[in-house]
């Protein structure tokens, strides 16, 4: 039976099943998460308890041995760790890469489409995978890394969009979250395997670089089951094939009202010559706008900062040598789990519930670690059982709100709102903006860490009010909303947006008029 997909009374009813295709389409498709998440994790953790391939002495000795003989005679206490910025630019590189490769990668999804920019995603992970873990010399390590930047700027690209496009409207939202629990997988992976082969001498790191290839081989090959979005494929001038496509994910015959629907999209977008000069023109500030804050606020949410003393509070409340491995367990599944209740509930109880939600939630568990660290850990020394106890079960609990929602939905809401015409562009800028503050929370938080000390759980504190307040008044819901009418039905009805939209509608009169 179909599911009939409207969210208002006057709204066009889009009819559509959950189909078996559909799933293995999301799940293969969302590979490219879990290698996002797998490189994530391996490359490099903020803290020294068998935290990635950049804290392997063996890796360190062979390519970095100046930072190795460093980092023997260092100083260290509770909050100033050994911080070596070129070796954070090393890691970091990922998300310059990244950035730059967004935007090659927009272009590539316009013209050629999502899936093969899937496919250019995958085979510049495999080389990358192969010149890192096979690397003799700084050299093929740089490059390998840049080759991952560009693998990760074109899946991050390519497969959230694809996932939002190939959706029924109804559960648009748990499937495109689906890529956000594939990243939460890929850390969880990655962190077990940087436990286990930092004891692998001398080649730990090889093995633990060259696991990245098995999610690109799936990804690569995955991709050749899976059908290119429909959107696209009408897009491009492919309008029966689109027809055929559309018909096939929805698993209906009455596909007519969307399929008209995504063929009135495709003709205004096909007006638009220069998508990104089209960004800033008033009705698409409202997404842009968004989106780019989104991707902000998703790094200031404090993760690094709660994930830094995970390992060290396990220690201290008595797990002892087992505390790197037990931290990496208990928060990477309190991570994949609560990312399947955001799967569960996005869709249910809407995006802006859980952004609300969620930012009191974790304003509460940050404000409390920041306490109790202010008040009981000093420079040197460590936390009580008790506070240590305290301090790790809110540790779980701020894992659980931000896996559930500003996590997801950072992914999530860019890659619905923007309107076909700039749809790609828009999404490119948001990804772009992810990784630059990306690779600025990389560069910078050791250093804030050392100097702000526990107030760095206020810093973030007042990062989350505000991020609550920008939720509540400027974030529209967009739950059950056709990915193409989201001008009609979201921004123009909102208290604030509208006027963006007013302002466009009365400069195209007077272009008319002219």
């Amino acid at each position: 039976m179909a599911v009939v997909v409207s969210s208002s009374g006057n709204a066009p009813a889009f009819k559509a099943k959950m189909t078996v295709y559909v799933f293995v389409c999301v799940v293969i498709a969302a590979f490219g998460g879990l290698i996002f998440g797998y490189d994530i994790g391996i490359s490099a953790n903020v803290n020294d308890f068998k935290g990635g391939v950049t804290a392997m002495d063996d890796f360190l000795k062979k390519f970095f041995p100046s930072v190795w003989e460093k980092k023997q005679h260092v100083h260290e206490n509770n909050y100033c760790k050994y911080d070596n910025q070129f070796l954070q630019l090393f890691t970091s590189s990922l998300y310059l890469a990244a950035l730059v490769a967004s935007f090659l990668a927009s272009a590539v999804c316009s013209k050629l489409g999502r899936k093969p920019t899937m496919q250019f995603a995958s085979i510049f992970f495999l080389i990358g995978v192969g010149l890192t873990a096979g690397a003799v010399n700084i050299v093929m390590l740089i490059i390998g890394r840049i080759l991952l930047g560009f693998g990760v700027g074109f899946g991050n690209q390519a497969v959230p969009l694809f996932l939002s496009e190939i959706a029924p409207a109804q559960l648009r939202g748990g499937l495109n979250i689906v890529f956000q629990l594939m990243v939460t997988i890929g850390i969880f992976i990655a962190n077990l395997v940087n436990y286990f082969t930092a004891t692998v001498h001398p080649n730990g790191w090889r093995i633990a670089l060259g696991g990245a290839a098995i999610p690109a081989v799936i990804l690569l090959f995955g991709s050749l089951i899976i059908c290119e979005t429909p959107t696209s494929l009408i897009e491009r001038n492919k309008n029966e094939e689109g027809k055929k496509a559309l018909r096939k994910i929805r698993g209906v015959d009455d596909i007519n009202e969307e399929y008209e629907s995504i063929v009135n999209a495709c003709e205004i977008a096909s007006q638009v010559k220069d998508p990104y000069r089209k960004l800033l023109k008033p009705a698409s500030r409202p997404p842009f706008i968004i989106g780019m804050l989104l991707q902000l606020f998703q790094q200031f949410t404090g993760i690094n900062a709660i994930m830094f003393y995970a390992p060290v509070l396990f220690q201290t409340v008595g797990f002892g040598s087992d505390a790197a491995l037990l931290s990496a367990v208990i928060t990477g599944v309190i991570n994949v789990l609560s990312t399947f209740v955001g799967i569960y509930l996005v869709d249910r109880t809407g995006r802006r519930f859980l952004l609300l939600q969620s930012s009191v939630h974790m304003l509460i568990c940050q404000l409390i670690i920041g306490i109790i660290l202010a008040k009981d850990l000093g420079t040197t020394g460590t936390l009580g059982k008790p506070q240590a106890l305290v301090v790790v079960i809110f540790v779980c609990v701020y894992v659980m709100g931000f896996a559930w929602s500003w996590g997801p939905l950072g992914w999530l809401i860019p890659s619905e709102t923007f309107p076909l015409e700039t749809r790609s562009a828009g999404f490119a800028v948001a990804v772009s903006c992810n990784m630059f503050f990306t690779f600025v929370i990389a560069q910078a938080f050791l250093s804030m860490l050392c100097g702000m000390r526990s107030g760095i759980f206020f810093f973030f504190s007042a990062w989350i009010i505000v991020m609550g307040l920008f939720a509540m008044f400027f974030i529209p819901e967009t739950k059950g909303v056709p990915i193409d009418e989201m001008r009609e039905r979201v921004w123009k009805p909102h208290w604030f947006w509208k006027r963006y939209m007013l302002a466009e509608d009365d400069h195209q009169d007077v272009e008319k008029r002219t």
